[in-house]
């Protein structure tokens, strides 16, 4: 431990798969009092962030046709940040009593004691509060499906109690951005959109369950569950199943939607990135199971050229 009370950093042998960095811009930056709040929201690990976004400004380019206003891109960029910071912070008031027991979230602020179950609370309740006044800046379609949103945030982290597929409630919660993107566009979720969607509730299926994979030791000695749990020795197969899916739904959308053959030029790029990623994963070396989970964040910016590619390039073409 620190002088402060945080933990110094892991002490187990072997490869060191906790979450949490101490020497990172929250303990540079911050107030030290600030710093379990931002740990919370994981302001300090910010790929989930971007995995919930990157797809969203890709379906915001596509339901525009082309480039979204700056408004939008705003108020989306604002509706991630604060969501994924609230679902967060609600998976760890479930599962403070677990995490201590998990090598990767042993260190986490409510588990560890840094923060109070109140002051938890306290924090989520603040979060909805601010994500709440962006209702006001999208259009009534948009607000129903962010309404429909909130129950999938909050029940998440218990779904991994009763069902190996609580990755899926994830990836539908998390892309539903998606969704919104077209309803707050143009008022109308067309079938491509949902098809975009789809098959990014998949892709996250997959990347999830790359993640999953490091803490299957853990989970089975909880008695939780995952779809890590649910592949067991398969997962590269059931993996590369779901990222081929992705690829096939986000293609036929992109013929639906009329996108210009550099749409597909890029989708290919896309298909490469699948296939590396399944060549170096192995169910038997968890410990790459976060950089795999990291590059995903390739994919979205991949996606979002792909999108662009298919619209904004159309004039010279």
């Amino acid at each position: 431990m620190t002088a402060g009370g945080t933990p110094a950093g892991p002490g187990r042998a072997g490869p060191d798969l906790s979450d949490m960095r101490f020497d990172d811009w929250v303990a540079r930056w911050l107030p030290v009092s600030w710093g379990p709040y931002a740990r919370l929201c994981r302001l300090d690990r910010p790929v989930g962030t971007w995995l919930t976004l990157l797809p969203a400004l890709a379906a915001l380019v596509q339901a525009a046709d082309g480039l979204p206003t700056l408004w939008r891109l705003v108020v989306f960029s604002l509706g991630a940040l604060l969501m994924r910071g609230v679902g967060c912070t609600f998976n760890d008031i479930f599962d403070r009593d677990f995490d201590h027991r998990v090598e990767r979230t042993r260190f986490r602020p409510l588990t560890s004691g840094q923060l109070t179950l109140r002051a938890a609370l306290w924090f989520a309740v603040a979060q909805l509060l601010v994500s709440a006044s962006l209702l006001l800046a999208i259009n009534a379609t948009s607000r129903w499906l962010a309404l429909a949103l909130l129950p999938l945030v909050v029940i998440y982290p218990l779904c991994k109690r009763y069902t190996y597929w609580p990755q899926a409630v994830l990836g539908v919660a998390f892309n539903w951005g998606m969704l919104m993107a077209w309803s707050d566009t143009r008022d109308i979720v067309p079938w491509t959109a949902v098809a975009m969607w789809l098959g990014a509730v998949l892709w996250q299926i997959g990347y999830d369950a790359i993640y999953a994979y490091i803490d299957l030791r853990d989970d089975r000695m909880l008695g939780l569950k995952s779809v890590a749990m649910r592949f067991g020795d398969q997962g590269r197969a059931w993996i590369g199943g779901l990222y081929a899916a992705t690829a096939a739904l986000w293609t036929a959308a992109g013929f639906g939607m009329g996108m210009d053959w550099p749409y597909y030029l890029v989708m290919a790029l896309i298909v490469g990135h699948f296939v590396w990623q399944m060549r170096v994963f192995d169910v038997r070396h968890p410990e790459r199971g976060l950089r795999l989970f990291r590059s995903n964040m390739q994919v979205g910016v991949l996606l979002i050229a792909a999108a662009l590619a298919g619209t904004v390039l159309r004039p010279w073409l």
